[in-house]
């Protein structure tokens, strides 16, 4: 090196193809471990999300509503809106061209996050588990309209972002057209 050369470009000793091979083949054993243990996490989220969920959720709406029929409706309004609409409006950004899969991902995830409420009381309708069958019957009592005005507010809640993206959409595809008919007009006055 001192005359100028560059240093050797040969592999340290010790470092052949087998160290490499250990190291992909360790790289490989910890992703399958982190993958079971995702799956294992998922399972018992699950199992969790089964058992304790509905009750849960079911005990907390019967104590907002406290048996009214017009706070069950209007509750069940606001829910089912407001965790229909934002989830859409987030996951939308998903939708956009310059995002990459994990942050699709990310973005997803979180916009499920956000309509957990939704599918906790979809989960108590649906469900056929002792406490989707609790928490049917906690509704019944405590929280009585809540699920029709849920589903009234999710229909509508749906429909809002449907509407603001067509809405855009369509003055998109307008300012094109506007566009194009000025350029063409320009053309033919030159």
């Amino acid at each position: 090196m001192a005359d100028g050369t560059t240093p050797d470009a040969s592999p340290a000793p010790g470092r052949g193809d087998g160290f490499v091979r250990r190291d992909e083949a360790m790289a490989l054993k910890t992703k399958a471990m982190i993958g079971v243990a995702g799956l294992v996490l998922l399972f018992l989220g699950w199992l969790i999300a089964v058992a304790w969920l509905p009750r849960w959720w079911a005990r907390r709406i019967g104590n907002q509503v406290d048996g009214s029929m017009t706070s069950g409706v209007l509750f069940g309004l606001v829910i089912g809106f407001v965790f229909t609409a934002v989830p859409l409006f987030v996951a939308r950004f998903a939708l956009k061209r310059d995002r990459r899969w994990k942050h699709r991902t990310i973005i997803v995830l979180g916009a499920l996050l956000l309509a957990v409420p939704n599918l906790a009381t979809l989960g108590i309708v649906v469900g056929n588990g002792n406490a989707a069958h609790a928490g049917e019957r906690i509704l019944d009592v405590d929280g009585p309209g809540f699920r029709g005005g849920s589903v009234f507010g999710a229909v509508f809640g749906f429909a809002l972002p449907v509407l603001v993206w067509y809405a855009f959409g369509s003055r998109n595809r307008q300012r094109r057209k506007a566009n194009e008919l000025r350029a063409q007009a320009d053309k033919s006055a030159n």
